[in-house]
C-alpha cells in the first residue's frame, strides 16, 4: 500500500520543484526503473520539458535535482539522483517506509492491498457462455477463469461488478443432441457414473454430426427441431428446454468447483421472445446504421457498414436475422440503451452462498440488483470473434453509448502438449501439440483435466504429509489441483496460445500455481515453529539487509498491482507480481536467518516481515482464486 505513498510524494515534490523553478506545465511519467540499480523510482520530466525549455534533458535534471535537496527531508524520499542520460532516480527511506508498510499489513491483513479505484463504478462482465449441449473442454476454462479473475479483481478495486452468463438455448448445437434423443435413438440417460454434459458432449453430439452425413433426413429433423425451439409451444420444444437445463446444471458444477460464480443467466430464447431485437432494429434503421441493399451481393439483405471493413449482413434477404443480430441487442441491453424487458427468478445457490439469477419473461421476484447498465461492459470471448466484437462496439458508440463503453476481451486457444494428450489417450502422431474440436470429439473435458490434476497432487501431498487424514488429504490436493489450472491460464499473455501441460502445471518449482501456495505454507511453517506471538510494532528499522529491503518493496506495491490490473483489464499482471513476490521470499528464506537469528529484537521483526509476507500473498493468491494452503 505504502509504495503508493512514496510514488504519490516523489509527484508531489517533483511538482512543487517545477513551480519554484518557473517551468511550463507538462505531463510527465514516475515509474519503476528497469535497473533497481538506479534505485526505486525514476522519472522523465527533463524529457518532457527540454523542448519547451530548450536545453539538453541532463542538464534540467540536474537542475531539478538541485531544487529537491532541501524538499526531500523529512518523507519517504531518501535521495533524488540526475542521471547522465536526463531521468531523475529516487530512491525511497526505507527506515519509514518498512515501518509504514509493515504496520499497514500487520493491523489490517483482510483489507491490505486493496484500494479504491473503482468508486462503486457499475462494471458488467459476461463470460463462460458455453453452449448447453457439451462438457466444457479445457479450452473453455481460459474464458471461464479470465473471466473470474477479472470480477476479483474489480470487486477488490470497489467496482460494482455483474457477472453474466449467455445460455445459447435456442441455436443449431442444442437442436443436434435434440434430434440424437429423438430421432437417432440415443437413450436420454446417460452410462452409470457418466456426467449427463460429457454424455451429451463426447456420445450424442458427435456421433449425431457424423450421422448427418450419412443419413441426409435427419438434418431436415433438425430444422424442424429449430423451428419448435424458436416458437417454444410444443412437446418438443419443451424437452428441448428440460435437455438444456440438465447440461447448463451440470455446466455450472464444473465452473463452481473452479471457484467460478455468477450473477445472471442470460436465456437467448428469452431475447428472442422479449422483442428486443425489433426494438434495436427500429433503432439501427432512425440512425441510418442499417441500410437495404437494392443490388448487389447482398440485394435483398439489410446491412451495417462497417468500418474499413467489409459490409456486414444483419438480415438476409429470406428476413432471418444473422448472428450479429442477436448480439447487437443483447450487447445494447447490457449497456442499458434499451429498456430492459426481462423478470428474474432465483435460479439456484452457488458455492460462495451467492444467489445466481436467471432471466424470465413475466411473473418473477425482484432481484437484488440491476444487472445491466453497466458504465463498462466487458464481453470475454476468443480472438476469432474479434472482427465481430468491432462491429458491435461501433454500433453501439453511434446509438448512443456515450461515456459508456463496450469492451471486448480476447485471448488466444488453448491447445494440449504431446504428452498431456498421451495422459489422456489422444494419438496426435509427431505433433508437439493439439488443437480442440468439439464437433469432431478432439478435446479433453475440463472435469477430467480437474480430475488428474486432483489424483497426481493427492499423491504429491499424501507424500509430504502422512499423518493427513483422508479428508485433509482430498480438499489439499482439490486446492492444488484449482491453483494449477487457474493459474497456468492467466500467466499467460492474452494474445498467445496456450500449451497446457499436466506436469508443469503441477510442478512446486517455477511459474506455477503450486509454487505461490507452498511458498505461503513455508511462510506459516516458519511462523508457527517459532512459538511466538507476532509483534505488530516491532523494530521495523533492523531491516536493513538487501533480501529484506526488497521484500518490503515487493509487499508495498500490491494495490498498485491489482489497481493497474483493473485499468488494464491484465490477469496476467498480478499473477507476475505473485510470482516475483514468493520468488522473493524464496530468496529471503535462503539468505536471512529467521528462526536461528540470536537477536530477539531482529528476530522479531524479521517474524512480522514474514508474517506480512503471509497478508500480502494470500491477498494477492486470493484475488487470483487461488487458495492460501497453510500446509501442503
Amino acid at each position: 500500500m505504502t509504495f503508493r505513498l512514496f510514488k504519490d510524494e516523489v509527484r508531489r515534490l517533483l511538482q512543487q520543484a517545477l513551480d519554484d523553478a518557473g517551468c511550463p506545465k507538462v505531463d510527465f511519467d514516475v515509474s519503476e526503473p528497469q535497473h533497481k540499480e538506479f534505485g526505486d523510482l525514476a522519472c522523465n520530466v527533463a524529457f518532457q520539458l527540454a523542448k519547451p525549455l530548450k536545453k539538453a534533458p541532463p542538464k534540467i535534471a540536474a537542475e531539478l535535482v538541485e531544487g529537491l535537496k532541501l524538499k526531500i527531508r523529512d518523507t519517504l524520499v531518501l535521495s533524488a539522483e540526475a542521471h547522465p542520460a536526463g531521468h531523475i532516480n529516487f530512491k525511497a527511506d526505507y527506515s519509514r517506509l518498512s515501518s509504514a508498510t509493515l504496520a499497514r499489513a500487520l493491523k489490517s491483513p483482510e483489507n491490505y492491498g486493496y484500494h479504491d479505484s473503482g468508486q462503486g463504478r457499475h462494471i458488467v462482465i459476461e463470460h463462460t457462455s458455453v453452449n448447453p449441449n457439451k462438457a466444457l473442454h479445457v479450452g473453455h476454462m481460459r474464458n471461464v477463469i479470465i473471466g473470474d479473475v477479472l470480477y476479483r479483481i474489480m470487486k477488490a478495486t470497489n467496482h460494482r461488478a455483474t457477472v453474466l452468463n449467455y445460455v445459447d438455448d435456442s441455436g443449431l448445437q442444442v437442436a443436434d443432441i435434440v434430434v440424437g434423443f429423438k430421432f437417432a435413438g440415443f437413450d436420454v440417460e446417460p452410462p452409470k457414473g457418466k456426467k449427463f454434459d460429457h454424455y451429451c458432449g463426447d456420445a450424442v453430439y458427435v456421433k449425431i454430426n457424423e450421422m448427418y452425413e450419412k443419413d441426409p433426413p435427419l438434418v431436415e429433423k433438425r430444422k424442424l427441431v429449430l423451428k419448435e425451439m424458436e416458437e417454444g409451444k410444443s412437446e418438443l420444444a419443451r424437452f428441448a428446454a428440460d435437455i438444456t437445463l440438465r447440461v447448463l446444471n451440470e455446466q455450472l458444477k464444473t465452473c463452481w468447483r473452479m471457484r467460478a460464480r455468477y450473477d445472471l443467466l442470460n436465456f437467448e430464447s428469452h431475447i428472442v421472445v422479449s422483442k428486443l431485437w425489433g426494438k434495436a432494429f427500429e433503432l439501427l434503421k432512425n440512425s441510418k446504421i442499417t441500410h437495404f441493399e437494392e443490388e448487389g451481393k447482398n440485394k435483398g439483405c439489410w446491412v451495417i457498414e462497417a468500418k474499413d471493413e467489409e459490409d456486414k449482413v444483419l438480415v438476409r434477404s429470406d428476413g432471418t436475422a444473422t448472428y450479429i443480430a442477436k448480439d447487437i441487442p443483447y450487447a445494447a441491453w447490457k449497456l442499458g440503451l434499451v429498456d430492459d424487458p426481462f423478470s428474474y427468478h432465483e435460479f439456484v445457490g452457488q458455492w460462495d452462498g451467492s444467489t445466481l439469477y436467471a432471466t424470465m419473461l413475466g411473473g418473477g421476484k425482484p432481484a437484488s440488483k440491476e444487472f445491466n447498465g453497466g458504465e463498462r461492459v466487458i464481453t470475454i470471448i476468443d480472438s476469432r470473434q474479434a472482427r465481430l466484437q468491432r462491429i458491435i462496439s461501433q454500433v453501439l458508440s453511434k446509438i448512443g453509448a456515450g461515456t459508456r463503453e463496450y469492451f471486448h476481451l480476447g485471448y488466444e486457444a488453448v491447445t494440449l502438449s504431446s504428452d498431456t494428450a498421451k495422459a489422456f489417450g489422444i494419438d496426435i502422431g509427431d505433433r508437439q501439440f493439439m488443437h480442440m474440436s468439439g464437433r469432431k470429439g478432439i478435446y479433453v473435458n475440463a472435469d477430467y483435466v480437474l480430475d488428474t490434476l486432483h489424483a497426481k497432487a493427492y499423491e504429491e501431498v499424501k507424500m509430504r504429509n502422512p499423518g493427513f487424514t483422508e479428508q485433509q488429504l482430498n480438499a489439499t490436493a482439490e486446492e492444488v489441483a484449482i491453483s494449477a489450472i487457474r493459474y497456468n491460464m492467466i500467466k499467460q499473455d492474452l494474445d498467445k496460445i496456450i500449451t497446457f501441460d499436466v506436469k508443469e502445471s503441477l510442478s512446486l518449482e517455477g511459474d506455477t500455481g503450486p509454487y505461490l501456495q507452498y511458498a505461503y505454507a513455508r511462510s506459516q511453517r516458519i511462523l508457527e515453529k517459532s512459538g511466538q506471538t507476532v509483534d505488530n510494532d516491532a523494530r521495523f528499522e533492523l531491516l536493513t539487509h538487501e533480501a529484506e529491503i526488497a521484500m518490503i518493496k515487493e509487499i508495498a506495491k500490491l494495490d498498485l498491482v491489482v489497481e493497474d490490473a483493473a485499468r488494464s483489464l491484465s490477469p496476467k499482471s498480478l499473477a507476475r507480481y505473485s510470482y516475483i513476490l514468493a520468488t522473493t521470499f524464496n530468496l529471503f528464506y535462503e539468505k536471512v536467518p529467521v528462526l536461528k537469528e540470536g537477536n530477539a529484537d531482529i528476530r522479531m521483526a524479521r517474524l512480522a516481515l514474514v508474517k506480512a509476507l503471509g497478508v500480502a500473498l494470500k491477498n494477492a493468491l486470493d484475488v487470483l482464486g487461488i487458495t492460501a494452503l497453510d500446509r501442503m
